[in-house]
């Protein structure tokens, strides 16, 4: 029990207010007073030593905290990259996809296992057999779901050192008895970026330098406006130096052979990297930007005697312009002589080979342009349309090969949650070939996409 000042005093009232009923003499009420006083005093002094003995009493020990949880425990005690310099930060991401494709062609089904059931690919629309419709397929797969990882690391000098790996299961390798839609579809995977990057310059795979990644739309496709965009990856040696970028990367050629006949040619008897140059300039606005290329096609055939090669270029412009915080306008134009195996995953070959045995460049034209409005957080549209056209020697090239190809795209993106996407794009196309013969397609492309 402890004692304080205001009980003191509190049981000196009692006492006073007591003590005359109680004793009633006056002699005996001034000996009562004498004693309130001593007690007083003694309580008081009662009170302080044991407020001083508290003090000097050190205070208990605090219980032992409960053990951590495993959520609660670091994943490891070092860096999640021991071997790496100390500086080194760890990064990864990806994204699950599930895309469910309705596809209605008017001439023909697209094959089975073609990567144009997938997404949409311009040369794989079928032209001039509409009794071979088989009416509308759907194929749902889930191949361009994706994951990356990467590193960042700040040198004692100041200089940064970047890697970067990405990984998709399209276009992987697959078992021949498991990797099918009849039990488990399982995929290899495939490397879609595999780089390094020391300040200004970068080595290893990655998108070209001819290639405008910031102005594509948003799309459900894969890619959308497939036959007018550029789309290559590859290995590259590059610069970038400011608004400046400059490549020197892995050539190929492709040649559709005399009279076209027979199947398209890839050739890798190149020995000059395809050279390409950008320029950029961004801004509130949006951006714009302007690349040059210059190749070389080369196609050696000791059996046929033939060993020819010969240079051509193209020029790409393209951009994104604000239109205010909800609306955009995305475009790309590209053309040039040989500009095939760049522009819609090879629609048209880079050259065709003349009755001689000589390389002659194919010209190309591709060209796109869509509207993006965000309704609100939750809802975002796109409407966009795209061409590709070739002039193509019929005398050398035959009538079977690529003239035109168009497409119209209109979709609604919906994000009920941040990071997941519902998406819905309809698709209208048609292919035509140099004899007249076309064909048309029309899908619903739909999917589920969560980033992470």
């Amino acid at each position: 029990m402890s004692f304080s000042s205001p009980v003191a005093s509190a049981t000196a009232l009692m006492l006073a207010l007591f003590a005359p009923t109680v004793f009633g003499q006056t002699d005996k009420e001034r000996e009562l007073e004498e004693r309130i006083v001593q007690l007083e005093k003694l309580v008081e002094q009662m009170a302080t030593q044991q407020q001083a003995a508290a003090a000097a009493t050190p205070p208990a020990p605090a219980p032992a905290a409960a053990p951590a949880s495993p959520a609660d425990q670091p994943i490891q005690a070092t860096t999640i990259t021991p071997t790496a310099s100390p500086t080194t930060k760890f990064r990864y991401g990806g994204y699950i996809k599930v895309d469910s494709i309705y596809t209605d062609t008017t001439d023909g089904e697209i094959a089975d296992g073609s990567v144009g059931r997938l997404f949409y690919v311009p040369s794989t629309i079928p032209v001039g057999a509409p009794a071979a419709d088989e009416g509308t397929d759907l194929d749902v797969h889930a191949q361009f779901s994706r994951f990356w990882f990467g590193t960042d690391t700040t040198l004692s000098s100041g200089s940064k050192l970047t890697s970067y790996l990405e990984f998709d299961v399209f276009g992987g390798g697959s078992n021949a008895f498991l990797g099918n839609e009849t039990s488990t579809n399982t995929h290899g995977l495939a490397v879609r970026h595999m780089w390094v990057s020391w300040d200004n310059w970068l080595a290893g795979q990655s998108w070209s330098n001819f290639q405008d990644i910031a102005a594509l739309p948003d799309t459900v496709d894969f890619v959308g406006p497939s036959e007018a965009t550029i789309f290559v990856r590859q290995a590259q040696l590059r610069y970038t130096m400011g608004p400046w970028t400059f490549s020197l990367e892995n050539p190929e050629t492709t040649v559709t052979p005399f009279g076209g006949a027979t199947a398209r040619i890839a050739s890798d008897d190149n020995n000059i990297p395809d050279v390409i140059a950008r320029w950029t300039t961004k801004g509130a606005w949006g951006h714009f930007s302007v690349a040059g290329m210059v190749r070389q096609f080369k196609y050696q055939n000791p059996a046929t005697g033939i060993n020819d090669s010969s240079t051509g270029g193209a020029i790409s412009l393209s951009g994104k312009w604000n239109l205010g915080a909800n609306d955009d306008i995305r475009f790309m134009l590209n053309a040039g002589p040989g500009i095939g195996r760049y522009l819609g995953f090879g629609i048209a070959s880079d050259t065709v080979l003349t009755a001689g045995g000589d390389l002659d460049a194919i010209d190309g034209l591709g060209a796109y342009v869509g509207y993006r409005h965000v309704f609100n957080s939750y809802l975002r549209g796109n409407v966009f349309y795209s061409l590709a056209s070739f002039d193509n020697d019929i005398a050398l090239t035959g009538l079977g090969v690529t003239k035109k190809v168009e497409s119209s795209h209109v979709n609604l993106i919906y994000s009920p949650l941040p990071k997941l996407d519902l998406g819905a794009e309809l698709i209208f196309a048609e292919r035509s070939i140099e004899s007249g013969a076309d064909g048309e397609m029309r899908r619903l492309h739909m999917h589920v996409k969560y980033n992470f």
